[in-house]
């Protein structure tokens, strides 16, 4: 399992078309599984509903997991999505 600490910087947070691409980017890791953590819960990324439940917002910290398949590949592309967030 591979992990890595990240800080959200998006000015609006984590919504609901960030988080719908960053779900369809996991699902096409597949078999691959992508947790997303905060110190309170950790969710399957590939979940929509359930990254927007985390309520992620701007200067929120979050630790990304990855389990199966390539790791660090997959965990790259994931840190390199939320780091490019912009809206």
């Amino acid at each position: 399992m591979e992990t890595r600490k990240l800080v959200l910087n998006a000015p609006t947070g984590l919504h609901a078309r960030p988080a719908s691409e960053l779900v369809k980017l996991v699902k096409g890791f597949a078999p691959t599984v992508v947790r997303i953590s905060t110190a309170e819960r950790s969710v399957n990324a590939a979940s929509m509903l359930s990254l927007l439940s985390l309520g992620l917002k701007c200067g929120s910290e979050l630790e990304v997991s990855v389990e199966g398949g390539d790791e660090q590949a997959v965990l790259e592309a994931v840190a390199s999505f939320v780091e490019s967030i912009k809206e």
